[in-house]
């Protein structure tokens, strides 16, 4: 069923971001009186579709390849390369007909729906939600780094007070594109003292790895909610309602303090010492070879405040984590050209797109940001200057504006086919790659 759910989670999120790029090149070309032939939500590849219709003239379909779609504009060499249609007299309602501003209207008329898009979802998510966050000052205890945190210097009780200067007043701030992406200082207090630590350029490679819970979590006391039958916890008689106070001695009353201890002695017998009732009974109890002994915490409540907004009030917010969400992709895709992040580590495709950012549950709310951060990836991608890319057919125009001459259809024929062989080694690398992570 979890799988079901992922499928039709990245289904209905690409029907909605692929079919609204394509309307935005659709009324564009439709406001300049340019003809179109096809619109297709998926393509049809090899002639091989889902549903087709006849319209006023414009074929509507779904093709049976989930990886886009496209709008067939008449007298334009795009992905259908209908050369022929090109060695036939420009006629006044083709692509090729129009001023050069209008075709670059008409080719960044998709991306232009995308980048509303994802305002408009993140507008209308403040709206309804607001913005909640949990209080730096609710974190008593500090943090508990996880294995990523802990390689960068950061130590259990460490207390943030400020990112590049400026006092942490949310602590959800710590999980920004502005620190993971790397060459940020976090200031921490350890031992009554004040220490700068520069955040690794490389630090998306490890959270790639390890997942971002291995960054940082607020570190909070504990009891035990659970116990697994059958496994050491279960037979020592650990009880659901427990307090650990100790691992042979040491005092371990957070649970990152008991995950160490029990790591130290995997295949050993260790003695815990749980506080039950008001008593302190000794339980000793042997740790599995994966440093666990089988139960599951239940941590203290930790305080979420949330900010409300207006209607119009929300409208800055949203556009403003829009435009952040295209900063940090085009951030991130400069650290993999500059070597810093790798690219199996940055890049993911559609089979981790429904396992890691949609997942197995149906949550409206995650879905709306997750479809609204696709969509500024999406602006993003096709603003790239590849070929056979409303980026590079951008490209191309303003060479034109600024030659004064359109480009030869040879060299956009054989562009297009550059872009082509590109794209088409993109998809295999992503899809591979996705393929690797889900077996790995």
């Amino acid at each position: 069923m979890d799988v079901l759910v992922m499928i039709g989670q990245l289904l209905l999120g690409l029907s909605i971001l692929v079919t609204l790029h394509e309307l935005g090149h659709f009324w564009a070309a439709r406001a300049f009186g340019i003809k179109v032939e096809k619109f297709y939500l998926f393509f049809d590849a090899w002639g091989f579709k889902l549903f087709s219709v006849n319209y006023k003239g414009v074929e509507y379909g779904i093709g049976w390849l989930p990886l886009g779609g496209y709008v067939k504009i008449a007298g334009m060499i795009d992905e259908s390369m209908d050369t022929e249609q090109m060695k036939q007299e420009p006629q006044s309602w083709e692509f090729r007909s129009k001023p050069a501003w209008q075709r670059l209207i008409v080719m960044l008329g998709g991306v232009t729906v995308n980048i509303i898009l994802g305002i408009f979802i993140f507008w209308m998510m403040t709206f309804k939600y607001g913005e909640s966050y949990i209080p730096n000052s609710e974190l008593k205890y500090g943090i508990a780094p996880g294995i990523v945190g802990k390689e960068m210097g950061l130590q259990a009780g460490d207390k943030v007070v400020a990112i590049n200067g400026e006092s942490l007043v949310k602590f959800t701030d710590m999980m920004t594109s502005d620190v993971i992406l790397g060459n940020s200082v976090i200031t921490v207090v350890r031992d009554g003292k004040e220490k700068n630590i520069t955040v690794p350029p490389g630090l998306l490679n490890t959270i790639a790895d390890h997942g971002i819970r291995e960054f940082v979590t607020p570190r909070t006391k504990f009891v035990v909610d659970s116990v697994v039958s059958g496994m050491p916890a279960s037979n020592s008689g650990l009880k659901k309602g427990d307090q650990i106070i100790s691992v042979n001695g040491q005092e371990s009353v957070f649970f990152d303090q008991v995950q160490t201890l029990l790591k130290e002695n995997v295949n050993k017998e260790v003695n815990l010492q749980v506080r039950r009732n008001g008593e302190n009974l000794e339980l000793p109890v042997k740790v599995s070879e994966d440093g666990t002994i089988g139960f599951l915490p239940k941590f203290d409540e930790i305080k979420f405040e949330t900010e409300y907004y207006g209607f119009f009030e929300s409208l800055p917010i949203g556009a403003s984590k829009a435009w952040t969400s295209l900063v940090d992709n085009a951030k991130g895709l400069g650290k993999v050209i500059k070597g810093e992040v790798k690219a199996n580590k940055a890049f993911s495709g559609p089979v981790e797109i429904a396992r890691k950012l949609y997942g197995g549950t149906w949550d409206w709310v995650k879905f709306w940001n997750i479809t609204g951060l696709l969509s500024m990836a999406l602006a993003l991608m096709n603003l790239l200057p590849i070929p056979a890319l409303d980026g590079g057919h951008s490209m191309f125009l303003l060479i034109e504006m600024i030659k004064g001459k359109p480009l030869s259809d040879k060299f956009m024929e054989k562009a297009q086919i550059v872009g082509f062989v590109i794209l088409a080694t993109l998809m295999v690398f992503v899809l591979g790659n996705d393929i690797f992570k889900a077996f790995k």
